[in-house]
């Protein structure tokens, strides 16, 4: 009588030939945790000067009204403060505006780089996650097929 190959011991031997590294999985959170740890602080660092513009915006916009909310002598003389004030306005929204353009500019560049640098990263860890594993799953198939 003919004896049956045992799949299952077969199948068994050959996965656990296999070993599983769980160094790359840990080494692709690392990146990935920095790689976010440096976005937030793009984001945060982008958010703290936006919020600064915004504050002095508002503490130069409350000064000209309170000078231009004075009693004046005139009534031609409420026309030219509100126009004082209209014209300073354009002026410094112009300035802040710009301002958060820089910002936002600023932001931009440094998410590029960042992304850029975590592709280069993730793409030299990818590559030796692959060499590695190919070259394990190698020596895998020649000691199963040496049994």
């Amino acid at each position: 009588m003919a004896k049956t190959t045992d799949m299952n011991a077969m199948f068994k031997d050959v996965l656990g030939s296999f070993p599983v590294d769980t160094a790359a999985m840990e080494d692709a959170f690392k990146t990935t945790a920095t790689l976010n740890e440096k976005l937030s602080g793009v984001a945060l660092t982008a958010a703290e000067k936006s919020t600064e513009i915004s504050s002095k915006w508002a503490q130069d916009t409350f000064s000209k009204l309170a000078e231009m909310s004075k009693a004046k002598k005139e009534p031609a003389d409420y026309a030219k403060a509100m126009t004082d004030f209209a014209s300073a306005y354009s002026e410094t929204a112009a300035e802040h505006m710009a301002a958060f353009a820089e910002i936002a500019k600023k932001a931009q560049m440094d998410t590029v780089e960042l992304m850029m640098a975590a592709g280069k990263d993730m793409s030299e860890d990818a590559t030796a996650a692959v060499k590695k594993a190919t070259t394990e799953a190698t020596a895998a198939v020649k000691k199963a097929a040496a049994k």
